[in-house]
């Protein structure tokens, strides 16, 4: 993790390439996610895949100043990673691990979603061993096909593992696939189902723990399904999980990318640029420009001379193919159409997703060109561009 006070001469000291986290807008919108959450009802915070590309640990921290109550993760190894950063608060792995995994989960005190018989009883089996009761969660399928157990089996399947001691369900969830409709049969029929699994357990006295299955839009778009828990995910990080949400809440984008030029040149007209020369220089007066980030940092090869960068105070087209670890932009310096108009310069601070004081490149804008969602774009930028919290 590097932190830095922001200067326009800032670059890292190994490579000019960058990932900003913006400690204030995450703050804020976790507050402003909490805040959606009726009292009393507790607010788990997605940080898988690294918290979609901004850096689970230090994210995790601020989320859990700023009103977390738990945290949810995708793998074990991400959960382990947590509690080794220091988090404390309960921890939840969003699928079933298989059963080679559960001593880990049971050194880190980590919570797995549970849905078969085999691994429940290995859990409460080696859980007992160690003179320890390990919680879980119980997932139920409505509808998604993904992960969990039939409505109709949550009973049944309850009856079969309760007998072990070593074993306490935490929680029951199910994730919805179409909560970002403001109305939907589809939703409503997830719905009915869970509740039924929920009220069979309820009605044969069996204990269930947090209900859940909110995730983030269904947490403002569907109040009344809010129960004891919301899991709230890529709207912490700013972005919206669908159009429908934008009017609800105020959100503050937490990524934005940045590079600085490592090479310009002025090359002659007809002369072609990167990879298959999917470019020609159409003219006198064209700059072309290398900054160090490519496919291998998340700035996927289907944009190659579809998006544009913001360099000295203007649009520039990206040109040529994207390369693993480079990628060029053109300056027409005859160009009427921009603010100002001057050669770039190495060094030059170039936002590939952020925004200057007169253009702004999204999350969204990206995934609209990739034809993707703002969530693969963020998480693909965290991989490797080093992270700088500000």
């Amino acid at each position: 993790m590097a932190s830095y006070s922001p200067d326009a001469s800032y670059a890292p000291d190994t490579r000019w390439s960058w990932v900003e986290i913006d400690q204030g807008a995450l703050r804020y919108n976790t507050r402003a996610w909490r805040n959606c959450i009726a009292p009393r009802k507790k607010m788990m915070c997605v940080v898988k895949a690294d918290a979609y590309g901004h850096g689970a640990a230090t994210c995790a921290k601020i989320m859990a100043n700023a009103g977390a109550d738990q945290f949810a993760v995708a793998t074990v190894l991400e959960g382990v990673a947590l509690r080794k950063a220091g988090i404390t608060k309960p921890i939840l792995v969003l699928s079933e691990p298989p059963a080679t995994a559960i001593p880990a989960l049971l050194e880190y005190n980590i919570m797995p979603s549970v849905y078969t018989k085999d691994f429940a009883l290995a859990l409460g089996e080696q859980a007992s061993l160690a003179h320890r009761v390990a919680s879980y969660h119980l997932v139920v399928d409505t509808g998604m096909n993904r992960i969990g157990l039939q409505p109709q089996d949550v009973l049944e399947f309850r009856q079969m593992i309760d007998f072990h001691r070593g074993l306490e369900c935490a929680g029951i969830f199910t994730h919805f696939a179409t909560a970002d409709e403001l109305q939907g049969w589809d939703f409503d029929l997830q719905y009915s189902r869970f509740m039924n699994a929920v009220s069979a357990l309820e009605d044969a006295g069996l204990e269930h723990g947090l209900v859940h299955c909110n995730n983030t839009p269904a947490t403002i778009l569907h109040p009344a399904t809010q129960h004891d828990m919301c899991r709230v995910g890529i709207g912490l990080y700013g972005l919206h999980a669908a159009q429908t949400t934008m009017p609800y809440i105020d959100l503050r984008p937490v990524m934005s990318v940045h590079a600085r030029v490592t090479r310009t040149h002025i090359p002659a007209v007809g002369d072609g640029v990167s990879y298959g020369f999917t470019y020609r220089v159409p003219k006198q007066n064209i700059q072309i420009a290398t900054i160090p980030v490519g496919y291998a940092d998340g700035l996927s090869r289907v944009l190659s001379n579809k998006m544009q960068v913001i360099a000295a105070g203007q649009l520039c087209q990206q040109v040529g193919r994207i390369c693993m670890d480079q990628c060029m932009f053109a300056v027409d310096l005859t160009s009427r159409s921009y603010n100002q108009q001057r050669p770039v310069a190495i060094g030059d601070h170039v936002i590939l997703m952020g925004s200057d004081d007169n253009y702004s490149i999204t999350a969204d804008d990206i995934a609209a060109l990739r034809n993707t969602i703002n969530y693969e774009v963020t998480c693909n930028f965290g991989m490797r561009l080093e992270k700088v919290y500000v």
